[in-house]
């Protein structure tokens, strides 16, 4: 490992078919040059076709995982995905108090890309409590927003008022994801009391497991470099392009497959 390699955490649930969760994370810091760790949240049963089940990891085990890493390695940036329970999150909360990692993006993750829910009552009034004041950064898809803001979001016309009451609850920055209207894919940050319009060609796919975990991830590994908020979201956002982009040269399960994490390098060997 190079010496100047920055070390990245997720902190989040774990998808045994390796498009979401921490075997994303991993993947889309390893892509971009950082060396990725996790403390897993919950053991989720699932693939590419939806949920089978889920165990929620005991908050005394998920403590004691963030507490191995933060003592004896730097940790340049944390990804917070999946935190399943109140309990769970008071925990992690916690931990990012005591530790104070440099930087924390969070990916309020509610609901899998197939729609089954990921999180138990309470969660979502937990973040905004606990989590959301910790956090640098915080990229809820519009559903997400929709939840956490209480007001309808239905297309890039609610993002502001959405916005502002998100950003209410402490975090430093925002990025409403658009990914579910129709149309170009737009991304919005809120940052510095401005906002920036991300906007790509949407890309006719069905590989989209894991795109939330694996842009979060990605702007986390970006910040760890050295990146600013805004520069760090541009380039992540490049990345999760590319890697739905070059999607279709996997062949990985029967619904919504992940997205290419390692594009660069099977381009580079012929893959």
């Amino acid at each position: 490992m190079e010496k100047n390699m920055k070390n990245c955490l997720t902190i989040a649930g774990s998808d045994c078919s390796g498009g979401a969760g921490i075997q994303a994370d991993i993947k889309t810091f390893s892509a971009l040059g950082c060396f990725g760790m996790s403390a897993v949240t919950s053991v989720v049963a699932e693939n590419t076709c939806g949920v089978i089940s889920m165990q929620n990891i005991d908050p005394k085990i998920v403590a004691d995982q963030i507490d191995a890493v933060f003592r004896d390695i730097d940790v340049a940036a944390v990804k917070l995905g999946m935190l399943p329970s109140t309990e769970i999150i008071r925990t992690v909360a916690e931990k990012l108090k005591e530790y104070k990692p440099p930087f924390v993006v969070c990916d309020p993750v509610m609901v899998a890309t197939s729609g089954d829910s990921l999180s138990g009552k309470g969660t979502a009034d937990a973040l905004k409590e606990y989590i959301f004041p910790l956090a640098d950064l915080v990229t809820p898809n519009m559903p997400e927003a929709a939840q956490l803001s209480g007001l309808p979001v239905n297309d890039i016309n609610d993002f502001d008022a959405a916005a502002g009451k998100i950003l209410s609850f402490g975090a430093r920055s925002l990025l409403i994801k658009g990914g579910h209207f129709e149309g170009d894919a737009v991304d919005i940050l809120y940052a510095d009391g401005e906002s920036t319009c991300f906007c790509c060609e949407r890309i006719n796919t069905e590989n989209t497991h894991g795109t939330g975990c694996t842009l979060s991830s990605a702007i986390a590994a970006c910040l760890a470099n050295g990146m600013d908020i805004p520069t760090a979201v541009e380039a992540a956002k490049d990345y999760i392009t590319s890697a739905i982009a070059n999607a279709d040269k996997l062949s990985v399960g029967h619904g919504h497959g992940p997205t290419n994490h390692f594009f660069d390098y099977y381009n580079m060997k012929g893959i």
